[in-house]
């Protein structure tokens, strides 16, 4: 995995995340779109496995359900985004063309 890659996975998922387990995601996976998905999507897993909302009354209350919300749209973005191992589709069939400068003839 290049530096862009990981720039871009640490920026998707925090900058918190283990590089390790990024490095060998992707070594596996082949694609910063698929690391981002499966690191989410374990993530959103995590989530409904515990209860969203638990209250104690007159003591605390924990609501889960805007963080659930946020990994899902989250998640839903990741297929408008262009990763930097993929190319966009305006970079595809562009081509780079270069041409020297001349100076222009002056003598008469």
């Amino acid at each position: 995995m290049d530096i862009a890659v990981r720039a871009w996975l640490l920026a998707q998922l925090g900058t918190t995340t283990d590089t390790a387990d990024l490095d060998a995601r992707y070594a596996r996976l082949s694609s910063a779109r698929a690391v981002a998905n499966e690191v989410l999507a374990e993530r959103r897993a995590k989530l409904l496995a515990d209860p969203l909302r638990m209250t104690v009354d007159g003591v605390v209350t924990i609501d889960q359900s805007s963080n659930l919300a946020g990994l899902e749209r989250q998640i839903t973005a990741l297929v408008d985004l262009v990763t930097p191992d993929e190319l966009a589709d305006s970079e595809e069939s562009s081509d780079l063309v270069t041409a020297p400068l001349l100076r222009a003839c002056r003598g008469r």
